[in-house]
């Protein structure tokens, strides 16, 4: 995986807003375990790439301090074989002391050979610095990112569940709701109520038919004192 890939993908994650996301999802608790899984995955790649590409920085680093302790010692060889060619001229040894000025020459070339392959090296180095500690930040915060899908994971499948427990409370409640005419209370109080309005009519015909009764007491007593004044009118007849 290049290290160009790896830092867009961290970067991408980073920067996911997860309560759009949840916003926009059907299933937000699904989603959330998905996403989990793939933050997961992903940090395992990119930990494995990054720790690939601290490793390159490191060898490149060595080599850099390789190069740069070759650069003073093949500077020191130099001047070393220069100081020796100049005693070997001072004593009129020409063919000796040229003989070190070569070896001289040969490790000043070696010196400016490691120079520039230090001058070279140092840019690269430095700028594979920058993807690391890119690479680095990226990851952690990618670490907190899947911190907080966790919690927010736990915080919606906590918040479900009380809506679960909420709802089957309220449908309890509904289904002992005594002024329901559907339930088992309302049918037995509406029966209770049937029963009461029958005393009540069976009490007012019994009403009806004891008034009937006394009425008719009534009319023998009228009748009684029709037969009375009768007999009377009969009587005095008689006596005149």
């Amino acid at each position: 995986m290049a290290k160009q890939s790896i830092l867009g993908r961290i970067t991408q994650l980073a920067k996911a807003n997860i309560n759009a996301l949840l916003d926009s999802a059907e299933d937000p608790e699904k989603m959330l375990n998905q996403m989990e899984r793939d933050y997961k995955n992903s940090i395992v790649d990119a930990e494995s790439s990054v720790a690939q590409t601290i490793g390159n920085l490191r060898l490149m680093e060595a080599d850099l301090v390789e190069d740069q302790k070759a650069i003073v010692e093949w500077g020191s060889k130099a001047s070393a074989a220069s100081k020796q060619a100049e005693t070997l001229r001072a004593s009129g040894d020409t063919a000796g002391a040229d003989k070190f000025d070569s070896l001289a020459r040969v490790a000043l070339s070696k010196q400016i050979a490691f120079e520039k392959e230090v001058a070279a090296a140092e840019p690269s180095v430095k700028a594979q610095q920058q993807v690391v500690d890119q690479l680095k930040a990226g990851l952690q915060t990618m670490r907190e990112k899947l911190v907080q899908l966790q919690a927010k994971r736990d915080e919606l499948v906590s918040r479900g569940k009380v809506a679960d427990a909420q709802s089957q409370v309220q449908d309890a409640v509904k289904n002992l709701d005594v002024l329901d005419p559907t339930s088992e209370l309302g049918r037995f109080e509406e029966k209770v109520k049937r029963q009461e309005a029958m005393v009540r009519g069976q009490a007012e015909l019994a009403a009806s038919t004891l008034d009937a009764q006394f009425n008719e007491l009534d009319d023998l007593g009228s009748l009684s004192e029709v037969d009375a004044r009768l007999q009377a009118l009969k009587s005095g007849g008689a006596g005149a």
